[in-house]
């Protein structure tokens, strides 16, 4: 797998400009052109959106650990990770590795609750799945419309390892959420999927590596979006299948809609394949709503508004109704639909 760029909110240096060809999208270094100062402390505030699923608490407030920042797991666990932005026009980073043991079974209910202004945040997680472990990881992104945020996860799945991500966002004024994950042993199982919803001019890249380094494994992405007004949804994929690797089947969609004459969306999968005896497949489209469902709709008495909102919820549902939890896929669809 290629090596990710390092940032260090910190050097004004490590910041990616379009130069870096994974960063063309989202040139950092001209929204960012120096260091911001150090965000303040805070306290924590508020519940967060999965308060009602009674997981563990973790929590990170302007990047500063309010919980133990690093966790081992056993048995079955469910966490509710908190990263929040409680500053303005400062910055902050934080830092958290999550250890899955062999066998246990690991729901992490993941959000980035943006609660100040023109912040700029950094957060990291490190996620290892031990052999024959499972781990299923949602996440909720909502930033304030003119901050700042990377989000980035480093994902290590041994033998026989699940894993299940989702990831949710709304955007920011310059958003990434990358997620890197490695095969590293025979036989493991991803299913790693994500939806946007962009209004305004917010802008956000969900960008995967995928790294099949060993035989049989399985990756299954699905990604939806959704760009209305003048914002920019960007989806970078990419799934390398090593030599040795044989016995892979990894599939990659990217399907989305432009509701706004200056919207924008630029989606990039790849597939790069070493080995032989795989099953590879991806696919984009970007269209938009259906012109005549939404007369259809009109005709009955149903708002424009109404039935823009009501075409988006069944298109973007798709990917929520992969989550396997009945109770985590409820608060997930309740957030989605508050905020179409």
């Amino acid at each position: 797998m290629n090596s990710p760029v390092k940032i260090d909110l910190t050097d004004a240096t490590t910041f990616p400009s379009r130069r870096v060809e994974t960063w063309k999208y989202s040139d950092l270094a001209r929204h960012l052109r120096e260091a911001p100062a150090a965000s303040p402390a805070a306290d924590l505030a508020g519940e967060g959106p999965f308060a009602s699923l009674n997981a563990e608490p973790m929590a990170f407030v302007n990047g500063k650990a309010v919980t133990a920042a690093d966790r081992i797991v056993s048995g079955e666990q469910v966490l509710a990770l908190r990263f929040v932005s409680r500053a303005e026009g400062t910055g902050h980073a934080a830092s958290v590795r999550i250890v899955a043991q062999s066998s246990a079974n690991l729901v992490l209910l993941e959000s980035h609750e943006g609660q100040g202004a023109a912040y700029v945040a950094h957060n990291r997680l490190e996620l290892d799945i031990a052999a024959d472990a499972t781990v299923t990881r949602i996440v909720l992104v909502e930033d304030a419309a003119d901050a700042i945020s990377i989000a980035e996860a480093d994902v290590n799945l041994a033998a026989g390892g699940r894993y299940r991500q989702t990831v949710l966002t709304t955007g920011a004024k310059l958003q990434r959420i990358e997620t890197r994950l490695a095969h590293s042993a025979k036989g493991a199982d991803a299913r790693m999927d994500g939806l946007y919803m962009l209004t305004g001019s917010r802008h956000t890249d969900l960008t995967t590596v995928v790294d099949h380094l060993d035989a049989d494994g399985t990756t299954s992405q699905l990604t939806k979006g959704v760009a209305r007004e003048t914002s920019r949804g960007v989806f970078q994929g990419k799934i390398i299948v090593e030599r040795g690797a044989d016995g892979t089947d990894a599939r990659m969609a990217h399907n989305a809609l432009i509701d706004g004459e200056r919207a924008e969306i630029d989606a990039k999968p790849e597939l790069i394949i070493y080995a032989d005896d795989v099953q590879c497949a991806h696919g984009n489209t970007v269209g938009t709503l259906d012109e005549t469902a939404l007369f259809y709709m009109q005709a009955r008495g149903i708002t424009a508004e109404e039935a823009r909102a009501l075409l988006t919820e069944a298109f973007l549902n798709e990917v929520v109704d992969r989550i396997e939890q009945e109770d985590v896929r409820e608060v997930v669809g309740q957030w989605l639909t508050e905020r179409l």
